[in-house]
């Protein structure tokens, strides 16, 4: 039996959430990411002790133009994933509001992980992680630090939510039965090999 969940990524624009998933999925980091328009849809087949998995990823644009389309990407979600950009301490802020908004207006089920990215940067740094952490623990949010450009923490963080996350189908909704607008597009896709990618319109840092 395969296990399917919906993940989806939030933050700020270029706080790195393109960057995140491409380096899970497809294993490679590029130093610019074109902004995404909308959401990208990428999903990927793995196995975790012992449980095969289908996870469907949206990673959402971060543009404030955008904001307003978030709800149909993360409604459902069996996880999500809150990003900030270390070095840019607004993101941090902003980071807060898309936590409040999931809070209110996502699955009360949901799983959400409070990311700080691009921890590579270390001489850059405005957010340490005390700070981060201490967030994560007031709002009862799993906390992790990450480097999409070195990979640090990127398999874990998805690992770790993974053992959070259901192991049967029982309580999720069928892979790919609703796309963002409630049709049923998504059950055409594919996966005729152990990664897939298709967008609904660019990719984004």
């Amino acid at each position: 039996m395969t296990v399917n969940h919906k993940i989806v990524f939030l933050g700020e624009s270029s706080v790195g959430k393109s960057s995140l998933v491409i380096r899970f999925v497809k294993r490679k980091f590029s130093p610019y990411q074109e902004p995404t328009i909308g959401a990208a849809f990428l999903s990927k087949k793995l196995t975790h002790n012992n449980v095969h998995f289908k996870l469907q990823i949206w990673d959402t644009a971060g543009q404030e133009r955008y904001h307003s389309l978030a709800p149909m990407y993360y409604r459902g979600s069996s996880a999500a994933f809150v990003i900030y950009d270390v070095t840019q301490k607004v993101t941090f802020e902003k980071s807060k509001k898309w936590i409040d908004e999931l809070k209110k207006l996502g699955d009360p089920n949901v799983q959400i992980a409070f990311v700080a990215n691009k921890i590579d940067l270390a001489e850059n740094q405005k957010v340490s992680r005390e700070i981060g952490q201490n967030f994560a623990d007031e709002n009862g949010l799993t906390f992790f630090e990450t480097s999409a450009k070195t990979g640090k923490n990127v398999d874990k963080l998805f690992l770790q939510m993974l053992d959070k996350l259901p192991k049967n189908n029982s309580k999720n909704k069928k892979m790919g039965s609703q796309d963002s607008s409630g049709s049923d597009k998504e059950t055409v896709i594919a996966l005729k090999e152990e990664e897939n990618t298709s967008q609904t319109s660019g990719g984004c840092c």
